[in-house]
């Protein structure tokens, strides 16, 4: 059976053809795994904002499971602001991409998701790719910029926003630095998950001073010229950045939609 997505009558979204999506899942069913499939979907940019998903009926025939599971997922995803649900209308794509990229990664985080992993692992290497080439070609004007972008992040106190835009000023300068276009524009292209990774990490304990002693490592490296030493500096950010997120996504994942969803995130350090 093929299920379509209705469109909203005030809204001129074309629905898309959800063959692909409204297959039976394999295992087991639960709420977690109908987030995963639905998710999926959504993310990978085919549905346009406004557009209305099929019915809990149609999309639990489809899928083969349990009308419960369905509703659970899409009250998830609700709650993270990527559907509306409208009682006596049904589901709706709530927003654009640019805004719900970061609430995609956040999910995926929770969820184990192979993409958001493997974005989190591009992270990884092109951070140090960056602080490398960054302290081969950093002027004094470069070194003084990457220091008020330090300074920032020390002076932020409590404000969180602030310490996160700080820090993610950071990297980006850091990338710029490099002087390598692709380098800078892969960076750039994955902004929402730094912003992701740092809101998730914030209330970790000893991430404000980590982050800053960690930091404070690669700019000494970026300063003194040393690739080596930048490299490694980034290299010991990043194991501990993960490890932070790896605390996060655990503490996160007895509140996720079914209290079963995997928290593992292989391969970010």
């Amino acid at each position: 059976m093929t299920v379509t997505s209705q469109p909203d009558q005030h809204s001129s979204a074309a629905a898309p053809d959800l063959a692909q999506l409204l297959r039976p899942v394999v295992r087991e069913s639960s709420v977690s795994e109908v987030a995963k499939r639905l998710l999926d979907h959504l993310s990978a940019g085919d549905i346009r904002p406004g557009t209305r998903l099929p019915a809990e009926r149609q999309l639990a025939e489809a899928l083969g499971v349990a009308r419960s599971s369905v509703r659970g997922a899409l009250s998830a995803l609700d709650v993270l602001g990527i559907i509306e649900i409208r009682p006596g209308s049904g589901s709706y794509v709530r927003e654009g991409t640019s805004e719900f990229l970061p609430r995609a990664i956040n999910w995926g985080l929770m969820l184990g998701q192979r993409r958001t992993q493997d974005l989190v692992e591009v992270r990884t290497y092109m951070e140090g790719v960056s602080a490398r080439l960054a302290a081969e070609r950093a002027s004094d004007e470069d070194v003084a910029r990457l220091e008020e972008h330090l300074r920032h992040m020390r002076d932020a106190g409590g404000d969180v926003t602030a310490f996160i835009d700080a820090d993610i000023a950071f990297h980006l300068e850091t990338a710029r630095i490099a002087r390598n276009t692709v380098l800078s524009d892969i960076l750039h292209s994955i902004r929402a998950l730094l912003q992701v990774w740092m809101e998730r990490v914030s209330d970790i304990e000893g991430t404000v001073s980590g982050t800053l002693c960690e930091h404070d490592a690669v700019l000494q490296a970026i300063r003194d010229r040393d690739p080596e030493a930048a490299d490694r500096a980034m290299a010991e950010h990043m194991r501990m950045a993960s490890a932070r997120l790896r605390a996060s996504v655990d503490g996160s994942a007895d509140g996720s939609a079914d209290g079963s969803a995997d928290g593992s995130v292989d391969g970010e350090a």
